[in-house]
């Protein structure tokens, strides 16, 4: 008996990335429906920039080319919640701007008020994402915790 493993004709990863980000759409809808976040809860949500289905200002891509976050903390408006994606109105420099963002585009959410947060795998070229700047949503906003509990990353890598 070999102690090699078979390769999956079921996409178990993608299966799980799909259910992993309907989190986050429920806990978007959720703050979508009450009209604001709860207590001290607010999230940092990373997401490619040239994503299908990402809807954000040129000024906004030129300056994030790869991968950007945003954060839903103080000031944001018109949040929207559906099956595939969310809308939200941020502010950037004092620049209102509508995003839209597909819950495929998602690459992590983090919860910094619980340190909960999800990473999630994307496609990426040979090299890697390439660098880019933090966020400079308006109003203050604090570094995540990065200790490491309740984090939930999932990284599937088939054995060849």
């Amino acid at each position: 008996m070999s102690g090699s493993v078979p390769d999956s004709l079921i996409p178990y990863d993608e299966i799980v990335q799909e259910a992993l980000r309907a989190v986050v759409g429920r806990v978007l809808g959720s703050v979508a429906a009450t009209g604001g976040l709860p207590g001290n809860h607010h999230f940092y949500i990373t997401f490619k920039t040239h994503a299908q289905g990402v809807d954000i200002p040129a000024r906004l891509i030129e300056r994030f080319p790869d991968e950007m976050t945003i954060v839903l903390q103080h000031r944001f408006w018109d949040l929207t919640v559906d099956a595939e994606r969310f809308s939200v109105g941020l502010s950037f420099n004092q620049v209102p701007a509508l995003l839209t963002i597909p819950f495929s585009a998602i690459t992590g959410f983090h919860d910094p008020a619980v340190n909960f947060e999800l990473r999630f795998q994307a496609q990426e070229g040979p090299d890697g994402p390439e660098p880019h700047e933090e966020a400079e949503n308006d109003g203050p906003t604090a570094k995540p915790a990065d200790d490491g509990s309740n984090v939930v990353s999932v990284d599937f890598k088939r054995k060849k």
